[in-house]
């Protein structure tokens, strides 16, 4: 099995976040069904693969748990591995029932994206990217969505 490259993550947690924020609810399952729609992989190769979309593995138990969890779904299968040197390792799969899965995940996550791009237009549109509100701006975005009023 060639190695996948690991990508660099596109941004990073801002410092002094006081929101919540993260991924949504379950993101690591889609995740991981792209990553094995790119090449099935063993657990660890997974959980380094993982970093690129915000996870950071302290414990990966998680990993393997929903990994478990996902090949009991159908979605995903394993089979053991005996490598020349080391320890055999379970390596996971996508089954055509996990790539169903997956395409339905990226049209959810498509609409979810336009949500959040219409959040993000009317923030900029009433704070702006400087942090200062703009009333007139608001009022005007907000009467807007209302009806196209001005």
């Amino acid at each position: 099995m060639e190695p996948v490259p690991v990508l660099d993550a596109a941004s990073e947690v801002e410092e002094g976040c006081r929101c919540e924020g993260g991924q949504p609810k379950n993101f690591a399952r889609p995740c991981l069904l792209l990553l094995l729609s790119e090449a099935p992989a063993h657990g660890y190769e997974l959980i380094d693969r993982m970093r690129p979309f915000g996870f950071e593995m302290g414990d990966p138990a998680s990993i393997y748990k929903t990994l478990r969890q996902m090949e009991r779904d159908g979605i995903v299968s394993s089979q053991w591995e005996l490598p020349n040197r080391g320890p055999a390792r379970r390596v996971y799969a996508l089954t055509s029932d996990g790539r169903d899965l997956l395409d339905a995940w990226a049209h959810t996550l498509e609409r979810n994206r336009a949500v959040l791009d219409a959040f993000l237009s009317r923030f900029r549109a009433n704070i702006g990217d400087d942090g200062a509100r703009r009333p007139d701006r608001a009022r005007s975005s907000m009467l807007e969505s209302v009806g196209g009023l001005k």
